[in-house]
């Protein structure tokens, strides 16, 4: 298998973070794609229509794309229990949340980056934050008692959209009124596969 690859990307670190869970990375060959919405890589179009990481080259079979997908399909090929019949909608619930905290995080980075400053809206970038921030507060009222279980994916996926936040967005401290949740944060992020898929700070 080949996983197109951005070290940036938060949706690729939860499959990178999955596949170091569930001792799978020794199967897979990283490909790094420089890639932008208004450029995309002419590989990735060819395994995502819509042009987005990651995707996952299987041989002689469609490419998945959506982390969700590739990660479901990846706790399958490992049967390794990152999504438990007995508390499936709730891990669902949550990686969707942590899904959408990162969809609006990285909405951000693009109005910033790749719209003409003229054209920046600071009203379309404070909109896409109220989202992140009430999925936080979400999280950190509702779900605590579920980010103190056994591992799963909406685990995974949350930590991951904590990491974008603090790798892109620090200066917005979303730690503060959340200490439950920043404290969950402190001891998930010294996980090795958390470790090892630290994107770079430069």
């Amino acid at each position: 298998m080949q996983l197109l690859h951005s070290p940036a990307s938060p949706f690729v670190r939860k499959v990178m973070v999955t596949l170091h869970e569930t001792d799978q990375l020794k199967d897979v060959e990283i490909i790094d794609v420089a890639t932008t919405p208004l450029a995309p890589h002419s590989a990735l179009v060819a395994a995502n229509p819509v042009g987005k990481i990651p995707a996952l080259m299987r041989a002689d079979r469609p490419a998945l794309y959506d982390s969700r997908v590739i990660c479901r399909y990846l706790d399958d090929r490992a049967k390794a229990g990152l999504y438990p019949e007995g508390r499936l909608w709730d891990t669902l619930t949550l990686e969707a949340t942590a899904d959408g905290i990162m969809d609006a995080a990285v909405l951000i980075v693009y109005e910033e980056r790749f719209r003409p400053q003229e054209k920046v809206s600071m009203d379309w970038i404070e909109g896409q934050w109220s989202k992140v921030a009430r999925g936080l507060d979400a999280v950190n009222t509702r779900w605590m008692s579920h980010l103190a279980g056994p591992l799963d994916m909406g685990q995974i996926a949350l930590a991951c959209a904590l990491g974008y936040l603090d790798f892109r967005h620090d200066v917005r401290s979303w730690r503060t009124g959340r200490e439950a949740l920043a404290d969950w944060y402190a001891t998930f992020a010294d996980r090795p596969s958390m470790q090892a898929t630290a994107p770079d700070q430069a």
